[in-house]
């Protein structure tokens, strides 16, 4: 039966419930278009639902903050020059001092909403670890000097022992950070470190590294998502073809670059022996070129991760983050900061530090969620910098950002 000449209500303004219960009352036999329509408008509400939802919980953004550093050169030059001195003059021991003093400058300088972070530690906290890591050095050394097969043994142990140093070094440097009095805290485990940083590395070395950067992502997103800011949480989300992208970007500008490196080698020398004097200026021409093909690199990669990590992370209803790096900028910072430190034989460094913090201060934004103002301290543990000193001391540290 037809129903074309039976007037109809106007469904348009039906909820979806209101819709559900006309189609149970009518006989759809009888009105076949109108249950038709009843359906339809049914099903395109089912679709509505999860964006309607979504929006219910999309993201207040506040405002747009711009992170901004006001470390001064001639400030943190007075600071630099004296630590150095010190340092010298007591065999390093002022170093753990110099070191507080360095990061209380630089962190009190960073700005963030009208507010400044604050580095916590103390210098007996930097010292007593100094002086483990001199220890477990200077074992190694005179291990690998007087019995090269327990030197092995103390780097098989070294192997284990490692991920618990990069673990409590990320919750000693996060602890002893605070922004607006509330501490930063990590929360990884040494499983998860383990398996990051020593089996899939090796793992990666019988794939002939095929692996590595699906492994650089995972510990980038474990060393994110364990971070905590008193009692939220940050987290992200990252792609391995991001990383492979990237990645494969690295190798071809390392595989051009030396290229031409062979090429102008190739041109300059000929078939004509090298004299001992040649030599050494062409070993002194590769350490240079090594340095350049590293800033050049370690530019382009660390630009296009950092703003890609940015990009994908937050912390849990307080903030939103951008990072606008451009590869080349940052490879032109670190072609300058190589020439300057080797040209002023290093008294360059504290216009580096300065320079390179405030690039990386001016290259950031953080979009303010309604949470902001709601953070709470979270739960504080206890941290030693016995492990931050080790870690740096064997080359197993690690930093945010």
């Amino acid at each position: 039966m037809d129903d074309s000449n039976t007037p109809k209500p106007n469904y348009d303004s039906y909820s979806k419930d209101e819709l559900v219960e006309a189609l149970s009352t009518i006989d759809a036999e009888a009105f076949p278009e109108r249950a038709a329509e009843l359906t339809a408008l049914i099903a395109k509400h089912n679709e509505q639902a999860p964006a309607d939802c979504a929006s219910e919980h999309a993201d207040v953004v506040l405002r747009t903050e711009q992170v901004r550093f006001h470390g001064k050169i001639k400030e943190y030059f007075s600071i630099w020059i004296v630590n150095l001195l010190l340092s010298i003059a007591t065999l390093g021991i002022y170093s753990a001092w110099a070191k507080v003093r360095t990061n209380r400058y630089f962190y009190s300088n960073i700005e963030l909403d009208g507010h400044r972070f604050s580095y916590l530690a103390e210098p007996l906290q930097i010292l007593k670890g100094r002086i483990i890591a001199a220890c477990l050095f200077g074992a190694y050394f005179l291990l690998s000097t007087f019995s090269p097969p327990a030197a092995l043994g103390l780097v098989l142990v070294m192997m284990f022992v490692s991920p618990l140093l990069v673990i409590l070094s990320m919750r000693f440097r996060m602890r002893m950070t605070a922004y607006r009095n509330v501490r930063f805290g990590f929360k990884g485990q040494y499983g998860q470190a383990f398996l990051l940083f020593v089996v899939l590395p090796i793992a990666s070395v019988f794939t002939l590294y095929l692996l590595f950067p699906w492994v650089l992502k995972k510990i980038d997103a474990f060393l994110v998502d364990e971070t905590r800011f008193g009692d939220k949480a940050f987290t992200t989300k990252l792609s391995s073809g991001e990383y492979y992208g990237v990645a494969f970007g690295a190798a071809i500008i390392t595989f051009v670059m030396f290229l031409c490196l062979i090429f102008l080698i190739g041109l300059f020398t000929g078939t004509a022996s090298v004299t001992p004097e040649e030599g050494h200026v062409y070993t002194a021409v590769m350490f240079g070129f090594y340095l350049f093909v590293y800033a050049v690199v370690g530019g382009y990669y660390n630009a296009r991760i950092r703003n890609y990590i940015f990009t994908n992370s937050r912390l849990e209803d307080v903030a939103l983050f951008d990072s606008t790096i451009k590869a080349t900028d940052l490879i032109l910072l670190r072609l300058t900061n190589i020439l300057a430190t080797v040209v002023t034989l290093g008294f360059a460094i504290p216009w580096v530090k300065v320079r390179t913090a405030s690039f990386f201060a001016d290259a950031t934004q953080v979009k303010v969620l309604k949470g902001f103002n709601d953070v709470m301290a979270g739960e504080q543990g206890t941290a030693s910098a016995v492990s931050e000193e080790a870690a740096t001391l064997f080359d197993v540290d690690v930093a945010l950002g």
